[in-house]
């Protein structure tokens, strides 16, 4: 074993966490369970209920949603439920929708206005713009039990009708875990002067606390999940935070977890753009013969692809724009495809979108996460997630299972020319890439996608 590696691993093994134990994980296969699950454990909470997501959407899957919290508060008055979203989505409509018109905040101060606040909708403004980056925590809280995915709230993740959005699934009862994961959200965003309660009867404007909001940048820097770690080397988790490029512990274990890795690295990203310095550790990896897995969304399972028969908008270009990355990244290994140490699996279910991410490396240590593996987590967004270290395989089976649901709906490349090029696609599409390329816009574009 490499010195390098052996200092990663080291990293990792130290890290302070917490013990938890195999019989209180579980992981879900299908959107359908995480539905019937997040109910479930909105009827049985009694003391609190902490949501974080990019957005709890007004359509009929976001209205079951707070009518089942609102519902949980009449049943336990004494709760504490909180919503934490991202402050400018709750803010506008959904890419492509016309402006103008009813925003989710509009339908939170509605259903306050009828049922009052004792369910609390939080917005939290990462950055002063949306572009900039945004609140992509994620993670629901029912008492002692922390349900991790990547899904919001809105009808595809809850697939709520024909179509549904892929995502993980992982349930871990652990009241430590629990704690510390609420305690972050009450100390450093809830205690912030910059975050505002979207169902309050008038939500401020940025403008109004663009002195507050700096406060809170620093404090998103320097803040993380505390806990009381105990001296322990057998199954536990480390909740991590992380945002921008400095100090960002959540980058430096994902870091770690790859220049750890032996024999095995098992990625899932939704949108295939990588951040350069994981570009290159993948090489490093793959220049030792480590054995690299890489499952992404086909373009057509992307959240933002339009089929060709649908009026084109420009932010239909996206799932083209991760579809070339992908083919330029596969030419470039095509050896390491052909000798069978790079591994692509495309996901395309019917017309379902693909969310997935996280890392899984020697069957060890496996990272539960929203971040992407792409520029934007890397720099802009507010990230979170969990690092389970397995010393001695209790969850294998759970991952083996995961991984072979996940699986069976991809088809392996076997050659970067079983990925469509630009030549095949739509006219407005070939168009809108050239220009892009033509003023060398399509790298900035990359760097906030």
């Amino acid at each position: 074993m490499s010195k390098k590696i052996n200092q990663n691993l080291s990293f990792l093994t130290k890290l302070k966490k917490l013990p938890i134990s195999a019989d209180n994980v579980r992981c879900l296969l299908t959107t359908k369970a995480f539905k019937t699950e997040l109910f479930q454990q909105i009827n049985s909470a009694t003391k609190r209920i902490y949501i974080a997501a990019l957005y709890l959407e007004a359509d009929d899957a976001g209205e079951e949603v707070l009518a089942a919290l609102y519902q949980a508060k009449d049943n336990h008055p004494s709760m504490d439920i909180t919503v934490c979203i991202d402050f400018h989505r709750a803010q506008r409509g959904l890419i492509g929708a016309e402006k103008g018109g009813d925003t989710n905040t509009t339908w939170y101060q509605k259903v306050a206005a009828l049922k009052g606040r004792g369910v609390k909708i939080i917005g939290l403004p990462v950055k002063r713009k949306e572009l900039f980056g945004v609140q992509h925590l994620k993670g629901f809280i029912f008492d002692d039990v922390v349900f991790y995915s990547g899904a919001s709230i809105n009808n595809i993740y809850l697939h709520q009708q024909e179509r549904y959005r892929f995502d993980r699934y992982w349930l871990i009862t652990d009241s430590a875990l629990a704690d510390s994961m609420v305690d972050y959200i009450q100390q450093v965003i809830i205690n912030s002067e910059a975050v505002v309660e979207l169902n309050a009867p008038v939500v401020p404007k940025f403008n109004e606390f663009k002195k507050e909001h700096k406060n809170l940048s620093r404090n998103l820097k320097l803040s993380g999940y505390r806990f009381d770690p105990i001296g322990f080397n057998g199954l536990s988790v480390r909740p991590l935070t992380g945002i921008g490029t400095k100090k960002n512990l959540l980058n430096k274990v994902i870091r770690a977890i790859f220049h750890s890795t032996e024999k095995e690295l098992i990625l899932f990203t939704p949108y295939f753009n990588l951040p350069t310095a994981l570009s290159r550790d993948i090489s490093a990896l793959l220049k030792r013969k480590v054995n690299i897995t890489i499952v992404v969304g086909d373009k057509t399972a992307n959240d933002f692809y339009i089929p060709e028969d649908k009026p084109f908008k420009t932010i239909a270009a996206l799932p083209y724009l991760y579809e070339l990355n992908l083919r330029n990244f596969a030419k470039k290994h095509h050896t390491s495809i052909l000798q069978g140490h790079l591994k692509l699996h495309l996901w395309k279910h019917d017309s379902n979108s693909f969310h997935l991410k996280g890392i899984y490396s020697d069957q060890r240590f496996s990272l539960l996460t929203g971040h992407n593996l792409n520029p934007r987590a890397w720099r802009l967004d507010l990230e979170n997630g969990l690092l389970i270290d397995d010393p001695e395989k209790q969850l294998s089976t759970q991952f083996n299972e995961e991984l072979a649901n996940i699986l069976s709906h991809t088809r392996l490349i076997e050659s970067y020319r079983d990925i469509d090029d630009m030549a095949t696609y739509p006219d407005k599409v070939k168009q809108l890439i050239s220009r892009l390329k033509r003023v060398k816009a399509d790298r900035i574009i990359k760097g906030i996608i």
